[in-house]
């Protein structure tokens, strides 16, 4: 007990000395007074490297919730789950966030190959090669109709983005491309023992919520891949109108399953949408492929032995 004692001591004091750190960067002349908030990149490892999030505008408690996670960071990750046990038991979070594509499901062939393959009755010509440059160009263009991509069923976005990426306009070629990736053709669970890890999650009293930008195609999507009974709530971005890294989204999520976002741990793989995102909205993140590599890891980090 005393030697745990002297341990939360001192990890308190370190604690305390990134907060003050944290703070008097922000306060600096090298950001030109850009608001925001300070983080911890999660590669960074022991090393502690920073990232800084121009579009996140946070209160001065988040702020300092945020440079202490930064230390956490910098002490190890196994410092953060001890202490997070310490305070709230074996159990570290009662709810966990999964975002959607690239973390919970994968393409089951590249998109180009696709675009191609049912293109080529339509007149589709170019390779996927050509097919794929085109598709990351409009992908990332603005888009102009909207301050989202993904409204309702999102089909002006996507008509959009397919004419663009293979030169075909045909409204029948848009809709078997856009049909197909409702179904379980389209896609797979990236990982095989994602069910069983999700049931011990939601036994041990868990809660789970899918997170993802998308258009209102994914909750068939979920059914046809029969896993939508595995989640409490599913907020998807065309249905909240905020996408991801928008905060909005995740407190949504949280909101759905009764938890405060403290609480919450939000598992993706893209460091801008998933982790920063889900940083600012107050929830706890893990990058995917790195952080944790399997929903096993994920629920015995939570302290769910699975």
């Amino acid at each position: 007990m005393a030697l745990m004692a002297s341990s939360r001591t001192k990890l308190s004091r370190l604690l305390t000395i990134f907060t003050e750190k944290a703070q008097n960067l922000k306060s600096g002349s090298c950001f030109h007074g850009v608001s925001g908030r300070f983080g911890a990149n999660p590669n960074a490892g022991l090393q502690g490297a920073l990232f800084y999030s121009s579009s996140a505008l946070a209160s001065k408690e988040s702020e300092v919730i945020g440079s202490r996670r930064m230390g956490w960071e910098i002490l190890g990750v196994k410092d953060y789950e001890d202490y997070r046990r310490s305070l709230y038991g074996e159990i570290t979070h009662k709810a966990l966030l999964v975002d959607a594509v690239g973390t919970l499901v994968v393409p089951s062939q590249p998109m180009a190959q696709i675009y191609r393959q049912i293109g080529e009755k339509y007149g589709v010509e170019y390779s996927e090669a050509e097919i794929l440059n085109r598709y990351r160009r409009a992908y990332e263009q603005p888009w102009g109709r909207s301050r989202l991509r993904y409204v309702n069923d999102g089909r002006p976005f996507w008509q959009y983005i397919v004419s663009s990426s293979t030169g075909c306009s045909d409204s029948q070629y848009f809709e078997e491309l856009y049909n197909y990736y409702t179904t379980d053709k389209a896609w797979h669970l990236c990982d095989p023992e994602a069910e069983h890890v999700f049931k011990a999650l939601r036994k041990a009293g868990v809660k789970l919520a899918v997170v993802s930008n998308f258009d209102t195609r994914l909750r068939p999507l979920l059914r046809a891949l029969n896993c939508d009974h595995w989640f409490d709530a599913v907020a998807v971005s065309a249905e909240v109108a905020a996408e991801k890294p928008n905060p909005t989204i995740f407190l949504k999520a949280c909101d759905l399953v009764g938890v405060k976002p403290e609480d919450a741990v939000h598992v993706g793989d893209d460091r801008r949408n998933d982790i920063w995102g889900a940083r600012d909205a107050g929830c706890d993140a893990w990058l995917w492929g790195s952080d944790v590599h399997s929903f096993k890891e994920v629920a015995q980090s939570i302290g769910v032995q699975v």
